[in-house]
């Protein structure tokens, strides 16, 4: 009867073990993982450059329409 409980618990053990190894290996990253984390901070480069023309052309037409618009009232004034 002991041989069985130790038989059991040997079971046990070794099957524990292999479910930690198995969890083990699945949260390691694979080269498709680093393949894709690679990918995704080039398209987050590429999106931020976007981002900042963008930004840039707004804060020149910004710029365009505020002198635009102080030139109109210079033009005004003077008319006055």
């Amino acid at each position: 009867m002991n041989t069985k409980i130790y038989a059991a618990l040997i079971a046990g053990c070794l099957s524990t073990m292999a479910i930690a190894q198995s969890n083990d290996a699945s949260t390691a990253p694979t080269h498709a993982d680093k393949k894709a984390t690679k990918e995704q901070a080039k398209a987050n480069k590429k999106a931020d450059v976007a981002q900042a023309k963008a930004d840039k052309t707004k804060t020149d037409a910004q710029a365009d329409a505020d002198k635009s618009a102080a030139d109109a009232r210079e033009k005004d004034a003077k008319k006055e």
